[in-house]
This record gives C-alpha cells, structure tokens and sequence, in this order.
C-alpha cells in the first residue's frame, strides 16, 4: 500500500507517494493522470526503488504535465544518478520527445562531455522542435557536438532554408563533385575518366588531347565525394563527376611513365588519362596532377584535380 502525504508547508512536495514494497509511487488516471501544484518545491514527487516514482495515464491529454513559473526551473526535470537517461520520451508512431517554446528554445540539450541532444526513432522524427521566434532545436556541448544525427540508409539531416555557419566546415571526405547525366542506362566505374559528348550528357573518354574533358567519376580507391552539387532524386542516369579536390583516376603509362606533378590528359584507352607531354595539345584538355608514379601498365592513381 502506498504511503500518502498532504502538507501545507511551503517547503514540502504538495503530494507525496512513496512504495517501500516495489510498486508505484503514484499512479494517476483521469483527464490529468496526475496534478501537483506547489509554491516552491516539486508539485508533484514520486519515488519507487525498482518501478516507475511516478505513473501517469490520459487518453485525451497528457499523461504528465507540469508548469513552472520559475526562469530558472522547467515545468518537467528529469536526472538519473547512475549513468542512466534523465529523460526518456518513446512513441511508436510520432515524435519520441517534441519541444514548442514561443520565444525560447524549442528542445535544449546540454552536456560535459557527451552527446547534447540524442533521438532514435523507427520512422519519425528522432528529435523534432519547433519554434516561432527562437531556435527550433538548440545543442550545445564543450567537448563533443551540441547536436548528432546519424543515418544508415537516408540522410542524417535536412534543412528547407538557409544555414549559417560561424566557424569551419569540416567535411571528411576528398573531391567536390558534381553530378552529370552520363550516356546511356549503365553505371559508369569510379576512376574512369569522362568527356562531354554532343547533347551535353558524358561519356568515357577515348581520344589523346580531347578539350572536351570534364574530369573523373569520384568515389575510386579510399577517396569519396565531401559534397556532391546538383543532386536530383529523379533521374535516368547520373554520376559525380570530381571537379575540385583529390580524386582516384585510372591512368595508362604505355604511353610515358609517370611522375609525381606530371600533368594528365585523355588517351587513346576509353576511360583512362595518361601523360600530357604536348604542351601545345595539353592547353584545355589537363585533368590534373599525378600524387603519385606509375612506371608502366594501367593502374589507379590519386590526383588533383586541376581542369584547365
């Protein structure tokens, strides 16, 4: 049996259940499944050593609610003394936790040194906030990300609006990219070395020299696409063509060995770049730069990417 307390002191929880046998502290159904209100302390307390301190249950509103009129206090509080989650919010079809503030911050999530925000949900939003004059969803950590999301198979963040960054972006990856439509339904292999062909679409380079030159499909060896321009989710056939940065690129040295620094161009083999030892042919047709050799026979080299 519950033990339950009413007090008129200030300085004392409004109502108070406590279970010393294991089972709920208070369990409240109704309209409100439970409703405290306090001048100074907690409106409502609860405690259970291996159950839930506090039950609530509401088919038409909150199952808990709480209001604050402190500024420095928060209308719910949640903390775990073991390692454990100060709060948990689930859902198994909405939003697991959702913040709506009209001036504030939607949800604010702070933290030493761990994650400020963490949501996880199966097909929602795993943290949704919204607000109409502050920051709809605000982190801030001083060791590690004030917000983390993560993605196995969609995108691990979408913005519909501007995005202001005050300090570095940091991308992890090698090449700026774009992407083109290739010529024809087949996926072209990464590396390979593409030129524009008369209606604007590419397709494998296969002339020494060729001023048509557009640069490498990235994505070859250990180097992938940092950023990928011109992305459309409806198409017939499309690649990221590396444009700037570091790109993996298959090279022919059958016709001249080559070094570090040596500039390349297209070659006779479909697909692959070789030495460019014309100057005078190599004007408006380089790739970019060997980093490094290769003495004879095809191979995947890494290069940067200099179209000129």
């Amino acid at each position: 049996m519950s033990i339950s307390e009413v007090s008129n002191n200030a300085s004392e929880p409004a109502v108070r259940g406590e279970n010393t046998a294991g089972g709920d502290g208070l369990v409240g159904k109704g309209k409100r499944g439970v409703v405290g209100e306090s001048e100074t302390f907690q409106g409502v307390f609860g405690k259970s050593r291996d159950n839930a301190g506090i039950v609530g249950e509401s088919a038409l509103f909150h199952a808990v609610f709480g209001v604050s009129d402190s500024v420095n206090n928060g209308g719910v509080f949640g903390a775990n003394r073991v390692g454990g989650f100060g709060v948990i919010g689930t859902c198994d079809s909405n939003i697991g936790v959702a913040g709506d503030s009209k001036t504030g911050t939607g949800v604010r999530g702070a933290s030493q040194t761990g994650d400020g925000v963490e949501g996880f949900s199966k097909d929602r939003n795993g943290v949704f906030g919204q607000s109409e004059t502050g920051s709809g969803l605000h982190g801030y950590s001083k060791q590690q990300f004030g917000i983390f999301a993560r993605s196995d198979t969609g995108m691990a963040g979408f913005f519909e609006g501007s995005i202001t960054v005050t300090n570095d972006v940091i991308l992890a990856n090698a090449d700026c990219a774009e992407d083109f439509d290739i010529v024809g339904l087949v996926s072209i292999e990464a590396g390979t070395v593409m030129v524009i062909d008369s209606e604007g679409a590419l397709r494998p380079s296969d002339r020494p020299y060729d001023k048509r030159v557009a640069g490498v499909i990235s994505g070859a060896g250990n180097y992938k696409p940092a950023l990928i321009l011109d992305k459309q989710e409806f198409s017939n056939n499309r690649q990221p063509i590396a444009l700037m940065g570091k790109v993996y690129c298959k090279v022919d040295a059958q016709y001249g060995a080559i070094e570090v620094g040596d500039l390349l161009t297209t070659s006779p083999t479909p697909g692959y770049a070789m030495k460019a030892d014309n100057p005078m042919k190599a004007f408006g047709s380089v790739i970019g730069k060997a980093l490094k050799p290769l003495a004879g026979g095809e191979g995947l080299i890494p290069i940067l990417i200099a179209l000129q």
